[in-house]
């Protein structure tokens, strides 16, 4: 029987913690809350949560020196998983009521409201994966559970033609213009969505993400 992976949720006082701890451990992965720098460091796979708004969770981040963990983690190559805000603070900065605050900077790119007629987006909704996605496979069709009022509206990342690079593989859905609602870049992925509260698709996708760790 294959190991179990190692998997810290960051505890850092920003995110829906419980439901995604317990819906990591039904997909077969190894999980600690916690927001031990060191943990964080070592575990297998990291996941970064996050309800709210953009500046309250960079503060909470930095707090826990959560920014170095998930820079650190993805310059090794080491896997996290944002989820939520916890993917918007992924991007270079996000905007609230007109106030700028950077974010994590691993994307470029600005999150910002929401222009549509009913503000937040909540409920469930298809999203477009591309082709060759992993956390995707087999879940083209699914619609996936939405609670948020800011998004980014793209992923600006110029990849070379020679470049050894992969370009960031994006999935996109709509309420009142398109969004970015997951990202699969390297050892960074995220999505928009709850994962955590999106049934057995969600599931699957969190599955998909646990067995990249093995």
């Amino acid at each position: 029987m294959p190991s179990q992976p190692s998997v810290v949720v960051l505890d850092y006082g920003f995110g829906n913690v419980r439901s995604a701890v317990r819906a990591l451990e039904r997909v077969g992965a190894q999980v600690e809350l916690t927001a031990d720098h060191d943990a964080a460091m070592e575990a297998d796979g990291l996941v970064v949560p996050g309800v709210g708004a953009f500046a309250a969770c960079m503060a909470g981040l930095r707090a826990v020196r959560g920014d170095q963990v998930v820079d650190r983690r993805l310059a090794g190559g080491r896997p996290v998983l944002g989820i939520c805000v916890g993917m918007q603070v992924m991007f270079a900065e996000g905007v609230e009521h007109g106030e700028r605050t950077a974010g994590l900077g691993e994307w470029p790119g600005v999150v910002d409201r929401l222009e549509a007629p009913v503000v937040p987006h909540m409920g469930w909704a298809t999203v477009q994966p591309p082709e060759g996605s992993t956390l995707f496979a087999g879940l083209e069709d699914e619609r996936f559970y939405f609670v948020h009022s800011y998004a980014a509206r793209d992923l600006p990342l110029d990849v070379q033609q020679d470049s050894p690079l992969r370009p960031p593989l994006v999935t996109w859905a709509e309420h009142g213009e398109r969004f970015v609602a997951a990202v699969e870049n390297g050892p960074l992925a995220a999505t928009q969505f709850h994962p955590e509260k999106s049934g057995d698709a969600g599931a699957q996708l969190l599955r998909h993400w646990v067995d990249t760790l093995r």
